[in-house]
């Protein structure tokens, strides 16, 4: 083997000047040497740095060595090698089908897959991490070398039984499928023949490039960027100015301010800016800061795919598919859906709220019908291989043109490829080998999206680049902005879960959580070559304390002992510009022509209550709708009761005994509503303890001549004085009684002493006056409540004189519209325990009024 030889490149801490110099020591060893640059290969770690470097050595003249990094030069040498089915690849989704079909043909993995299907799928993943983590480091070796690490690995991993039996299994297992898996398109390296092997060493060794070195006697140069890893920060000390550090209250704070010291450097002309993504939550508020400023970004880390609208499209159809899907998965996926037509779907909507008129409803029927036949391929009962589950998805999505449409999309066409839909994923063949039902392959979707990131189109020329710290140095930012330097996200990271650990990774070369921390601090201190950077952390993150970074703490302690001045951190202070604090009017907005035509009971107690509750509900028409995925509540059980109770005094037939005809109206009721009788079961279980009591009022109302006229009824009147206003209500039920008797009767599942304060301020609560209103009130009407949920139930609160009432409503009603007819405002009144519970409360700006 030829001798490597290091060469430090020495000089002040600056980004200018790294590069040239640089070539110079190139230029000159491969002179020394008398080797023939443009047969040399110079490697850098990745991509970002070959533009640079190149630049330097072709500004140095003369003929300039191959620069590449060791992936870009392997791809360059044809297409990869093939790699037998089930082989560990490097690809998180292939190995993670090949490893759980391996622990499959484990007796005792198939057993726990069984047990345990979560813990099943985190020993896949501590499986597959350790079979990419060996083989990675047998691929960094020449390929005749790699016997002797994979005989090093065996004898460090033993044998025998012990407390951490399964993970000694998994990691046997997993060196044995590593050992079947080691081959690479970077093998073809390691049998080219360049003059020299030259790579360049900054944010810590590449273990491929270091087994290049020297491999076949190559003569090689080992160029250093980076500081002594025992003294990381002693160089980066001495750097002059343009260091700063910001310290913010919370983790808004801290995003307005990195968002501002990156506004504030492209204003100083300091492009491009590297803003270093060291906490993803912060980061994501940073970018909206600065996409609301309309600054072009370009993202080289992402987000997760799953969170794209693609991948959302994807998901939706198949959670629509689900045996159990509830109305908002539907609905999701028909909001997707390009066959589904806007007025149909909505339509569909709000019959699955429960109104009970609907325009469109045909159209709304027809359209569930055709999308249970387009979903239909997808609900198959029973298990079938993932690959012939990938198939029908794609045959799902094409015949709706929802294939073409993700094709032409950039996070759609990441989707397909991630799921293997694209015609190029080199795991299908062991997707076959996977069975699942629709809900697990739901399943598997949802986390293979979950596990992928989503890399956004480059932004050519973009003045803002996203970026991590591992590739945020030796690139010529103008600025870098690192926020979230703190002792959690720099420099106190824990380690992942690992069957490898610290001393078996030490002990074999592997990778290991101090040498990732080395490689963070030496990535820091390559930051700080640039001429201008900035450091940002904020004192707490929710309720949790957050302390400097270790790394920081390390640079101040370094300037200090070079006498240079301190490097305080000074408060974040955005530019604000002043404003006089003004607060909310109170609303009172005018509708005189916007009023409704119609109006009913509850318009009209909202008026009484609130007129910006009225204007909301009647004249805005504002609305909140239900949730359609809920259990049922009180509210539900009413409008149950309410139909049991009209359906039972309309078909009672008078031999039958009450209490029967009582239960076979709620078995009617709940058959007919399509309710689920052990969701009913605690309301069913209040309605047991209320029938034979209702049974037996019903009988006492019988013997005092009252009889059952009619239910569930519309009225409607238009008083000549109140100027074409229709009112309009329907009655729950009207009893008759000899000598013209009438009697409105509105159940209620209310307390029953809540309705008797109610039937004491008779023009506060207008439902029954406005009821008698509709029936022509005379002396022969009566009104009451029926309290018909209660311990006490069913219990009768009548409203004394109800003509009266009706009558005073009339004439309240018709001077208060001519008012609002002319002009007058409908102000927000805000008191009263109407407001607590008023759903147009954030409209009138209640919580913010003075």
């Amino acid at each position: 083997m030829a001798t490597i030889a290091t060469i430090d490149l020495e000089g002040p801490w600056q980004q200018a000047g790294l590069w040239s110099r640089l070539g110079a020591q190139v230029t000159g060893w491969l002179s020394q040497q008398g080797l023939s640059p443009r047969d040399a290969v110079l490697l850098l770690p990745f991509a970002a740095l070959l533009a640079p470097a190149r630049a330097a050595l072709a500004q140095a003249g003369g003929w300039q060595p191959r620069v590449e990094t060791p992936l870009t030069l392997a791809a360059t040498l044809g297409p990869p090698p093939p790699v037998a089915a089930g082989a560990c690849r490097g690809d998180a989704v292939g190995d993670r089908l090949a490893a759980a079909a391996l622990l499959s043909r484990q007796p005792w993995g198939a057993a726990w897959e069984r047990r345990d299907p979560a813990g099943h799928a985190a020993l896949v993943a501590l499986l597959v991490d350790a079979a990419q983590t060996l083989r990675e480091a047998a691929l960094a070796r020449a390929p005749q070398s790699r016997e002797a690490f994979w005989q090093a690995a065996r004898e460090a991993l033993g044998g025998g039984a012990g407390p951490a039996e399964t993970e000694g299994l998994l990691l046997r297992l997993a060196l044995d499928w590593a050992v079947d898996s080691a081959t690479a398109p970077t093998d073809r390296l390691f049998e080219l023949r360049p003059a020299a092997w030259v790579a360049v060493q900054i944010g810590g060794p590449d273990a491929l490039a270091e087994g290049l070195l020297g491999h076949a006697g190559t003569p090689s140069l080992r160029l250093l960027a980076d500081p002594d890893p025992d003294q990381p920060f002693v160089r980066p000390a001495g750097r002059g100015g343009g260091l700063e550090r910001f310290v913010c209250d919370d983790l808004e704070s801290e995003a307005h301010a990195a968002a501002s010291a990156v506004i504030s450097a492209i204003g100083a002309g300091r492009t491009p800016v590297g803003l270093v993504a060291l906490d993803r939550g912060l980061l994501r508020r940073v970018r909206a800061l600065l996409e609301r400023q309309g600054l072009p970004l370009h993202d080289e880390t992402g987000w997760l795919l799953a969170t794209t609208a693609a991948a959302t499209r994807v998901v939706a159809v198949l959670r629509a598919a689900l045996p159990d899907a509830g109305p908002d998965a539907r609905l999701d996926w028909l909001k997707t859906w390009p066959l589904a037509p806007a007025a149909a779907r909505d339509a569909l909507e709000v019959l699955w709220r429960g109104r009970r008129h609907v325009a469109q409803a045909d159209a709304a029927e027809q359209l569930w019908v055709e999308a249970q036949g387009h979903l239909s391929p997808l609900r198959v009962t029973g298990h079938m291989p993932l690959s012939d589950w990938l198939d029908t998805l794609q045959g799902v999505l094409a015949r709706d043109g929802s294939f073409d449409a993700l094709a032409a999309d950039p996070a759609g066409q990441q989707v397909l490829a991630a799921l293997g839909l694209d015609g190029r994923a080199a795991w299908r063949a062991v997707a076959a080998g996977r069975r699942l039902d629709l809900p697990g392959f739901v399943a598997w979707v949802e986390a293979t999206l979950e596990a992928a990131p989503f890399l956004p189109p480059a932004e050519p020329g973009a003045p803002v680049v996203l970026t991590p710290l591992a590739r945020a140095f030796g690139r010529g930012f103008g600025q870098v902005v690192l926020p979230g330097a703190d002792a959690r996200h720099l420099g106190g990271a824990e380690a992942a879960p690992s069957l490898i650990g610290p001393a078996l990774a030490q002990r074999l070369g592997l990778e290991h959580a101090a040498v990732r921390r080395l490689r963070q601090r030496l990535a820091l201190a390559q930051v700080l070559r640039c001429e201008h950077v900035t450091l940002l952390r904020r004192r707490q993150d929710a309720d949790e304390p957050l302390a400097e970074s270790p790394d920081v703490e390390w640079l101040l302690i370094e300037r200090a002992r070079l006498g240079l001045p301190g490097l305080p951190a000074r408060p974040a202070s955005p530019v604000l510009e002043a404003r006089a604090a003004v607060s909310p009017r109170l609303p009172a907005p005018a509708a005189a022509n916007a009023l409704p035509a119609t109006l009913s009971a509850t318009q009209l107690q909202a008026l009484r209550d609130c007129p910006y509750r009225f204007f909301a509900r009647a004249v805005l028409r504002l609305a909140e709708d239900d949730e359609l995925d809920v259990a049922l509540a009180k509210r539900d059980y009413g409008e149950w009761l309410h139909e049991v109770l009209h359906r039972f005094h309309r078909d009672r037939a008078a031999a039958a005994p009450l209490l029967a005809q009582l239960q076979a109206a709620a078995d009617a009721v709940t058959q007919a509503r399509g309710i689920d009788a052990a969701e009913l079961l605690p309301f069913r279980a209040s309605f047991e303890r209320f029938a034979p009591a209702y049974a037996a009022w019903v009988a006492a109302r019988d013997a005092e001549g009252w009889r059952w006229q009619s239910g569930e009824t519309d009225h409607r009147l238009a008083p000549e004085a109140l100027g074409g206003l229709v009112l309009r209500g329907r009655l729950d039920r009207l009893d008759e009684a000899d000598g013209g008797r009438r009697q409105i009767i509105d159940y209620k599942t209310s307390a029953a002493q809540s309705l008797k304060s109610k039937v004491k301020a008779p023009l506060d609560d207008v439902q029954l006056a406005f009821y008698g209103a509709l029936l022509g009130a005379d002396e022969s009407l009566e009104a009451a409540y029926l309290a018909i949920d209660g311990a006490d139930a069913p219990e009768l609160i009548a409203q004394a004189g109800v003509a009266a009432d009706a009558q005073a409503l009339l004439q309240g009603l018709a001077g208060e519209w001519q008012r609002l007819q002319a002009g007058a405002g409908l102000p927000a009144l805000g008191e009263g325990a109407v407001c607590e519970t008023c759903e147009a409360r954030g409209l009138c700006r209640r919580d913010h009024w003075a």
